[in-house]
């Protein structure tokens, strides 16, 4: 298995390390990688040799959110293209979230705005201990529309009030207290942590692990057909507003800090 924007290695006992490889871009979402992952959570989850999953990101930073020329396009877009980018956007998460199989984040550097909806949608997720963190895009003049139900549903309402508005970067230490991330560790442990941590699903059933999976998703919040839409909607309807185009045109003139 192979794509433009990640690498993967998958071991002999079925440990698979998915990589997102855009470094010069800092792993941003743009259209090529969200397809890439939706296609790379398909293929892997059907892989019957696939016992987990170890999500990554080359270069410095994990994920700086989504790429910002990415979204200023849409904002040149008609209505019905606008939405089916967002749409695309949403399959990529859900596919991530239904992956019979685990997914481990191993995050590093930064994760920002599409960068915590990834963390959020691993299974487990674990941080170097430099590692920043934020919902950045309110500062954008946009709102973290399509990952919100993967964040509220990791950190509840109460969670998501102290960070999903403000903008706010915060550290590794408050990611674990909210818990987008499970565990923090030193980031030369980090790869470390996250082989130990997919180590058990070697002794299980894999037709097991992901029956449990599918049954802690149903029996979680709802994020069905219905919330997504809304979710896609949101997106849509927020790459319209002058904020969003003035404030994503002030970041790509470096006047504003990372998000997406």
């Amino acid at each position: 298995m192979s794509w433009p924007t990640l690498d993967m290695v998958c071991d002999a006992d079925g440990i698979a390390r998915l990589t997102l490889n855009r470094p010069d871009a800092r792993n941003a979402l743009d259209a090529r990688m969200i397809d890439d992952l939706t296609d790379a959570a398909r293929r892997l989850g059907d892989d019957s040799a696939v016992r987990a999953v170890i999500l990554s990101g080359a270069g410095p930073v994990f994920c700086a959110g989504g790429d910002l020329r990415w979204m200023q396009a849409q904002m040149r877009a008609d209505r019905a293209t606008r939405m089916a980018e967002a749409r695309k956007l949403a399959e990529m998460l859900l596919a991530l979230n239904e992956m019979p199989v685990p997914l481990i984040g191993a995050i590093h550097g930064g994760a920002f705005g599409g960068g915590v909806g990834l963390a959020c949608v691993c299974d487990v997720a674990l941080a170097a201990d430099n590692c920043r963190f934020g919902l950045t895009e309110t500062l954008l003049g946009l709102i973290p529309a399509t990952i919100a139900p993967y964040v509220l549903a990791r950190i509840g309402e109460g969670g998501a009030r102290q960070v999903f508005m403000s903008a706010r970067v915060f550290g590794a230490p408050e990611a674990a207290r909210l818990g987008v991330v499970a565990r923090v560790v030193p980031p030369e442990a980090l790869e470390a942590a996250a082989a130990a941590e997919a180590a058990p699903y070697l002794q299980t059933s894999r037709a097991a692990v992901g029956a449990a999976k599918g049954l802690a998703r149903a029996l979680g919040p709802r994020i069905d057909a219905k919330v997504i839409e809304d979710t896609v909607t949101r997106l849509a309807d927020i790459w319209e507003t002058p904020d969003a185009a003035a404030g994503i045109a002030a970041f790509l003139a470096r006047r504003a800090p990372d998000g997406g």
